[in-house]
């Protein structure tokens, strides 16, 4: 079995109105410092193989096709 995470983040230079909208809310709980905020998603799988690449050419067609969008968004795959 392999373990992995999927890490999906908007590109730079893509707006991220939740990302401000965080922000935002930490500045009004007082906590200072924070200049920016990126917010993105996260996905930990289990994969029934013990094939190291194939399971890391399979996470990266499942990021293709639908964890990711890949017009605005980048993934990273780990594989533990």
């Amino acid at each position: 079995m392999v373990k992995a995470r999927v890490t999906v983040t908007l590109k730079n230079g893509v707006l991220d109105p939740q990302g401000k909208a965080i922000g935002a809310a930490l500045a009004s709980l007082d906590f200072e410092g924070v200049e920016n905020v990126r917010q993105g998603k996260v996905f930990d799988l289990e994969l029934a193989t013990d094939d190291r690449q194939a399971a890391k050419d399979e996470l990266n067609a499942m990021c293709e096709k639908l964890l990711a969008n890949t017009v605005i968004e980048d993934y990273t795959v780990e594989i533990e």
